[in-house]
């Protein structure tokens, strides 16, 4: 809880000396009753505002306490599997439509730059999209694949890997 007290300025108000006289006499007595009303609430008052601060960090929601429900973390470590050979233990053996998109993206902004392409241009190569597309195909990045799981397992993947 806030407490506003606004002052009444001789300078800016319009009242007569009289008015302006009376104010200043009102104000301490009023700042003073609010002052030991705090005092006497503060106790009550620090609890409730340290819970309420408790239950918004916790939930950080507008609704109220008991419809949410809080999980409590889960702690994990994140660790590498490590395959026997060149075995693909998460996921599909293959690029996912999602990580070809990403790697040619990534590559394509690469050659863009600057880069120097792995394979010689072709004919049908005008593009960088379709330079990128090409090395992919031909498995020549030097690439990995994060594929990590929920529990925080991971795996490096290779791109020759790939089928």
């Amino acid at each position: 809880m806030f407490l506003v007290l606004k002052r009444s300025s001789t300078k800016l108000s319009k009242k007569s000396p009289s008015t302006s006289e009376k104010s200043p006499k009102k104000q301490p007595k009023q700042v003073e009753k609010t002052k030991k009303n705090l005092k006497q609430k503060a106790k009550p008052a620090e609890k409730k505002k340290h819970q309420q601060d408790e239950t918004i960090q916790l939930n950080k929601s507008t609704r109220p306490v008991d419809e949410v429900v809080v999980y409590p973390e889960i702690e994990f470590q994140v660790r590498e599997l490590v395959a026997d050979g060149n075995q693909v233990l998460i996921g599909p053996p293959r690029l996912t439509r999602f990580e070809r998109a990403r790697i040619t993206g990534a590559r394509s902004l690469q050659l863009s730059l600057g880069a120097p392409s792995l394979i010689a241009w072709t004919n049908e190569i005008r593009d960088t999209i379709s330079l990128a597309t090409a090395e992919l195909d031909a498995r020549i990045l030097p690439i990995s694949i994060r594929r990590v799981l929920p529990n925080g397992l991971y795996q490096d993947i290779p791109i020759d890997w790939m089928k």
